[in-house]
């Protein structure tokens, strides 16, 4: 593979491409080349901001390593509802718990329940922190509850909304939870989330230099500005699938959770291969923490200050599933051991949202 110093060709040629793309899409304003060509920048681009956020966590080290991952994945979550949101405010109120929902889906029982079981079928049994699990999950319970199931209880005439006071006290609740679980991960008890003894050490190459550091990190902007540009530029070809196909709506904020956290779950993945599975709850939880209490102000700030709609309140299948998941999650995590059999059970879990999701 060639490189520039020691960064890999790929990961510079993506975002390059991407903007190339974009810069034709406002030319020629559509069509199915460009739609086509949008879409496989749009992924690869994906997978380049996360190798140019690993090798900037590599350098700061392990736990803020799988928080800037995080990080830097929730920044293209957002900015793909932002954008969306702004291109359909009505029609897209919805869009952020969907989308959220999703995302906690996706980690919780698809990416967790995947690591559990690839890891059990390599390694039997798998040993990790229970106390940082612990705390990552009572974190998870809070945001959910806030941001996803009380709007249908609080303002009972409203339905899924917040009132704009209720609105920006859930959004402020969810930074402040959010902000501690960092504080706790990093600095208070830094040790509840580095690997277990007796498990096998994380193997890396030597940190990168200043040079690699900082080219990365330049082309880590580059490459989340190109992928909010191209997800505005596909928003209409992915509206008009969903439609031709007659899914539900909600299915678009599946899609866009799925595009953002698939190349990190193929980190986690590959962590809980190689006996890592500390390394992949932390960038899984991380993950899914980082979704709701970043995302949520975020898109709360654009609703107020645009005036858009913003439904926060899931509806009654959609709660079912997320409190199974939490429970669910609660009693796999909290022994500090793990076997296939929960690797199967969250993936089934995660096999019935997705079908619900299709099959409503």
């Amino acid at each position: 593979m060639g490189v520039v110093g020691t960064t890999a060709r790929w990961t510079w040629i993506w975002p390059a491409l991407a903007w190339a793309i974009l810069l034709l899409s406002l030319v020629l304003s559509g069509g199915g080349i460009v739609y086509a060509a949008a879409g496989a920048a749009l992924f690869g681009t994906v997978f380049a901001a996360v190798y140019h956020a690993e090798v900037v966590a590599h350098r700061v080290g392990e736990p803020f390593g799988t928080l800037i991952l995080a990080l830097a994945v929730t920044v293209i979550e957002t900015a793909l509802i932002v954008s969306v949101m702004i291109a359909a405010p009505a029609e897209k109120a919805g869009l952020a718990r969907d989308t959220v929902f999703a995302a906690v889906m996706i980690v919780c029982n698809g990416i967790v329940g995947a690591c559990l079981l690839w890891g059990g079928v390599r390694h039997r049994e798998q040993g990790f922190q229970a106390q940082g699990a612990g705390a990552a999950l009572a974190v998870l319970v809070a945001l959910t509850s806030l941001t996803m199931v009380l709007p249908n209880l609080a303002a009972q005439e409203l339905g899924p909304l917040y009132n704009t006071s209720q609105l920006v006290f859930a959004a402020l609740a969810s930074l402040v939870l959010y902000l501690a679980f960092v504080f706790v991960q990093t600095i208070r008890h830094r040790d509840y989330f580095l690997a277990a003894k007796g498990a096998t050490a994380d193997e890396h190459s030597p940190p990168p230099d200043n040079r690699t550091t900082g080219l990365s990190a330049a082309l880590l902007v580059v490459s989340l500005v190109a992928v909010v540009g191209l997800a505005k530029v596909l928003t209409p070809s992915v509206e008009s699938a969903i439609d031709y196909l007659q899914v539900p709506k909600a299915v678009v904020g599946t899609i866009i959770a799925a595009l953002v956290l698939l190349p990190e779950a193929v980190a986690a993945v590959k962590a809980a291969q190689s006996d890592r599975l500390q390394t992949s709850l932390n960038l899984a939880l991380g993950s899914a923490l980082a979704t709701i209490g970043l995302t949520i102000p975020a898109v709360a700030a654009v609703s107020i200050a645009m005036g858009y709609r913003l439904e926060l309140g899931l509806d009654i299948k959609d709660l079912g599933l997320l409190m199974l998941t939490l429970l669910l999650s609660v009693i796999t995590l909290g022994t500090g051991r793990t076997t296939v059999l929960q690797g199967v059970v969250h993936l089934v879990i995660f096999a019935a949202f997705l079908f619900f999701a299709v099959v409503p």
